[in-house]
């Protein structure tokens, strides 16, 4: 007698391992796990993992600031020889948007690095663990936002341009109030909406000299940066750029940490290493991450020399006596943009990206 199994969904898991290769995200980090032989025994129900539900908390929205310019804000079981096999557990809790669909099966180049290349790989895994846009991921709707919010900031940079400071108008400060409201989360997902465009280069300078987050969250090698070109004058900045393997995105490290930065942030060396940046290359837009306004100083000096700050605010987290304080250490910029992080949406409701069918 012939048992046929019954036909079903293919599970997450099982969907996931046709579209990511798992072996070889396994092979860069070492962690192959083999497959243990198969032996035949009596057909089993299938199991199918959990669906682990995230909430949509990371999205940020458009508010208008406070006095200020607003912004607009496993794989199925195969007869043949055991192969070796890598499940991520992370992959349960990419976002819905940022998960490739079945069928979109991405060349292998875009997981593995070009070892002739002189750039450096920036992690696609970790992005998406992170709930960060992912460079040749279908459009969701994080990515869509950030499109409207790097749209006005660089409509402002043109008329910061158009006014007379057109070093001023390629650079970015992205700062919040306080802790944890998401400044390095958005000034990551910013760069790398940026670099999207045709006719812009991005620099995103870790200027969290006391606790830089970048390079880690990028899944990168730190090194030296920010603080050794200011400290030493026989450093050429430009040396210390890291170049990407997203096209248009570069990154420069916070380097070695000191407790005179915000003496060093407000030296003329300042001055020079940031006209070295904005020289080497025409089309180069400077994001810079920086502090906390009110847990360290850095943010208010890197502020004046700056066109254009973006002030993160978490929604239900940011306490508005708090962000006017922020707006006032900050208003050595003429020009401050509020960004709504962490707001929740409801269910089913409708949201940007969803017009590109890939909304969750």
């Amino acid at each position: 007698m012939t048992v046929t199994k019954p036909d079903r969904e293919p599970s997450l898991l099982e969907r996931a391992a046709k579209v990511y290769d798992f072996n070889a995200h396994a092979r860069l980090r070492g962690t192959v796990v083999p497959t243990p032989p198969q032996v035949d025994a009596p057909p089993v129900a299938p199991v199918v993992p959990p669906v682990v539900e995230v909430p949509e908390t990371e999205s940020p929205k458009l508010e208008t600031p406070v006095e200020e310019t607003p912004v607009a804000a496993s794989a199925p079981v195969s007869e043949a020889e055991p192969s070796h096999e890598f499940v991520d557990p992370t992959f349960l809790a990419i976002p819905e948007e940022l998960r490739a669909p079945v069928g979109d099966e991405l060349p292998d180049e875009f997981y593995l690095p070009d070892e002739a290349s002189d750039t450096v790989r920036i992690d696609r895994g970790m992005l998406a663990a992170n709930g960060m846009i992912v460079p040749g991921a279908p459009v969701g709707p994080l990515a869509e936002e950030f499109r409207l919010i790097k749209r006005q900031l660089l409509i402002t940079g043109a008329r910061i341009a158009e006014s007379g400071s057109p070093d001023k108008a390629r650079m970015i400060l992205v700062c919040s109030a306080r802790p944890g409201d998401g400044k390095t989360f958005c000034a990551i997902n910013l760069a790398l909406s940026i670099a999207a465009e045709r006719d812009t280069e991005v620099l995103l300078v870790d200027a969290d000299v006391a606790k830089p987050d970048v390079v880690a969250q990028l899944g990168l090698t730190d090194g030296p940066g920010l603080l050794d070109a200011l400290g030493d004058t026989r450093i050429d900045v430009e040396d210390l750029v890291i170049q990407t393997d997203v096209p248009h995105l570069s990154i420069l490290p916070a380097g070695s940490k000191t407790s005179m930065d915000t003496e060093l942030l407000a030296s003329a060396r300042t001055k020079s290493v940031i006209a070295r940046l904005l020289e080497a290359n025409p089309r180069r837009v400077v994001i810079f991450d920086s502090p906390p306004a009110l847990a360290a100083s850095p943010a208010s000096v890197l502020a004046m020399r700056v066109g254009q700050v973006m002030l993160v605010v978490r929604a239900d987290h940011t306490p508005e006596n708090e962000l006017r304080a922020a707006v006032n250490l900050l208003d050595g910029c003429e020009h401050i943009q509020l960004v709504l992080n962490a707001v929740s949406f409801v269910q089913g409701g409708a949201r940007f990206g969803s017009y590109y069918g890939h909304a969750s």
